[in-house]
């Protein structure tokens, strides 16, 4: 069985579990073994009505011990992630702003342009947009009027949709995109339409000094060496980082 072929019987296997099939009933139309119906369907919660269906189910009698631990197994599951992300924020904490200045050169680092002269960054993440919209402003000194906006989209997506989107999220006016960029999606490809709802974005600005001043700060980060200038504020902070 082909990729889509596989993802076209998860999704049919998860839909039957929506609606409070059993696992041996989703099993009666869906060639899978047992081990992978329940991987793909282990983190869908089944309404009080449709537990009682199951339990009272004489065919599932013997599966009664069988659902209990598998919804236990998920809720604790579940409560484990929640706990981790919490944990996570914690340690993180509140960030200053040469945090944020660091996190953005890395960011920078790994998703922007590194042609001269032109500064870019691409991301189908809007809180990664976001974060370098407001970085560019406040580190690069990037006034909103001089950015411009590029989209990648795949041709079954809505345009107009996604460039309201990104214009709403970024501030930079629709007439400051450059023409959207078409995916042609390959023959048979059901899925798609899925992929990176509003397309790939991209933060756009030509400036060879803006660039050269970026990957100045790539350098000396990834050198040890980097200092931190807040021209902005009414004191300049520097510190090195050995």
């Amino acid at each position: 069985m082909g990729y889509f072929g596989k993802l076209e019987d998860k999704f049919l296997a998860q839909q039957l579990r929506k609606q409070g099939l059993s696992y041996k009933e989703i099993l009666q139309q869906v060639s899978v073994s047992k081990d992978t119906l329940s991987r793909w369907c282990r983190d869908i919660e089944l309404t009080e009505e449709q537990k009682l269906r199951l339990m009272n189910n004489k065919k599932f009698g013997q599966r009664k011990g069988s659902l209990v631990a598998a919804e236990n197994k998920r809720t604790e599951r579940i409560a484990k992630t929640e706990k981790l992300i919490e944990e996570g924020k914690v340690d993180v904490g509140q960030l200053s702003n040469r945090d944020r200045f660091i996190a953005g050169i890395a960011l920078y680092a790994a998703e922007g342009d590194k042609t001269d002269r032109r500064v870019g960054f691409s991301n189908s993440d809007p809180n990664l947009i976001k974060f370098m919209m407001e970085w560019f402003i406040e580190f690069a000194y990037t006034p909103l009027n001089r950015m411009r906006g590029g989209l990648y989209l795949h041709e079954n997506l809505d345009e107009t949709a996604s460039k309201k989107f990104w214009s709403n999220l970024t501030k930079i006016p629709l007439n400051q995109f450059h023409k959207v960029y078409i995916v042609k999606n390959k023959k048979g490809n059901k899925f798609k339409k899925n992929i990176h709802e509003y397309g790939v974005f991209s933060i756009r600005l030509s400036d060879s000094a803006t660039h050269r001043r970026i990957m100045g700060w790539i350098y000396a980060l990834f050198n040890g060496k980097i200092l931190t200038v807040f021209r902005g504020s009414s004191t300049v902070e520097q510190e090195t980082v050995k």
